[in-house]
């Protein structure tokens, strides 16, 4: 794969701006209180905006509001439950009687602010309302920044599995601003490392050489101003290699699905422990479970396996699941959107930077594979951030 970087800023507080290519391209504008950057992305034509959000983020839900309106916008706000229990049927037809009793119109706009439920929901209600309106997504947890705000897949969960119910629906853009990550709990910003750092091993290897330079500085609850540094070049490798895939391959057709790298085990994880693990834990161990399937089955020699593990457990990730939750996991993977019919189809590495697929891999391959995973945890211990 090709190195992509970043366009660096002129100054270090200026904004870098990442376009995702396309039929519609747009750009990811990554930096400091960016707020004003919010008008420019939305366009001339809109006039009401909807800014969908969590309860913990009322405050600054509020703030984008008045700062809108001084823009001659007339803005709403709907608050939506906290996480995964956002990602509902229920909550998404809350929010199409929100636009319908506003009269909202195909040129006016939605706005996502908060984590990555919150940007897939709001992407998901922007695609289905009138056929898609514009959305602008602002993520603020680091795993939306680097994943879920980017991209335009979006999705609702159900009963049977995560993001079964979705649709391509690319933002008219992105403000990742970084100030965000400033006061987040350190778990989930330890938890959205693990997206980056899937970056690295499918893409990008400066990425892993960076966080192996000092892991401590980008987990620390204080950070410094190197850490914040560090934090924000990550940002940047992370976006560029996934504005790439995307913008060659919108709706995964084919080189996108290495961004699923670690998530067919990992999505299981998270369906299994009802939504109870972070994602980026779950797709922590998914990671190293793809790394072991492709030493087992010769593709991937031992240094690199081995660095998966050595990487994750340096910024505290989980490495390792339960025992004794094998089948009910393999049942979960089998509904995964990678699978096609009864074939399970992972995403591996034969190589740092060299992505490939296995396609129905023998069963003793993969529960050799998942012995790997679970040979350190104790059968009834579920390790979570």
């Amino acid at each position: 794969m090709p190195e992509t970087e970043p366009e660096a800023p002129a100054t270090p507080t200026a904004p870098t701006r990442i376009t995702v290519a396309g039929e519609r391209p747009y750009d990811v504008v990554i930096g400091q209180h960016l707020l004003d950057q919010l008008p420019g992305l939305l366009g001339e034509r809109v006039r009401r905006v909807l800014v969908i959000h969590p309860g913990a983020l009322t405050a600054s839900a509020e703030a984008v509001q008045e700062d809108l309106r001084a823009q001659g916008f007339e803005v709403f706000l709907a608050e939506v439950p906290e996480a995964e229990e956002a990602k509902s049927a229920q909550v998404a037809a809350f929010l199409w009687g929100v636009l319908g009793q506003a009269d909202f119109t195909r040129t006016d706009a939605i706005v996502g602010l908060g984590g990555g439920s919150t940007t897939d929901l709001a992407g998901f209600v922007a695609a289905t309302w009138l056929r898609g309106i514009r959305v602008v997504q602002v993520p603020t947890t680091l795993l939306a920044m680097v994943d879920a705000a980017v991209g335009g897949k979006t999705g609702i969960n159900t009963a049977e599995g995560k993001n079964l119910v979705g649709a391509f629906h690319p933002p008219a853009g992105v403000l990742c601003d970084l100030a965000a990550l400033e006061s987040l709990p350190v778990h989930d910003r330890t938890a959205g490392l693990a997206e980056v750092v899937k970056t690295g091993f499918i893409a990008d290897e400066r990425i892993l050489e960076l966080v192996e330079q000092d892991p401590a500085a980008l987990t620390a609850a204080v950070m410094t101003d190197a850490g914040r540094a560090t934090l924000r070049e990550l940002v940047e490798r992370s976006v560029a290699v996934k504005a790439r895939v995307v913008g060659e391959d919108l709706r995964e057709a084919d080189l996108r699905e290495i961004l699923n790298y670690g998530h067919t085990l990992g999505h299981a994880i998270e369906q299994v422990e009802r939504f109870a693990w972070r994602h980026g834990a779950a797709v922590s161990v998914g990671m190293v479970f793809a790394a072991e399937l492709a030493r087992l089955a010769g593709r991937l020699d031992d240094a690199v396996a081995d660095r998966h593990r050595t990487v994750l457990e340096s910024l505290g990730l989980p490495t390792t699941y339960r025992g004794d939750r094998w089948e009910r996991l393999l049942t979960a993977m089998r509904r995964d959107k990678k699978s096609r019919g009864d074939l399970l189809r992972f995403v591996v590495l034969e190589g740092i930077g060299r992505p490939s697929r296995l396609e129905g891999p023998d069963p003793a391959l993969l529960a050799a594979a998942y012995a790997e995973v679970s040979r350190e945890a104790p059968s009834g211990t579920a390790i979570s951030l």
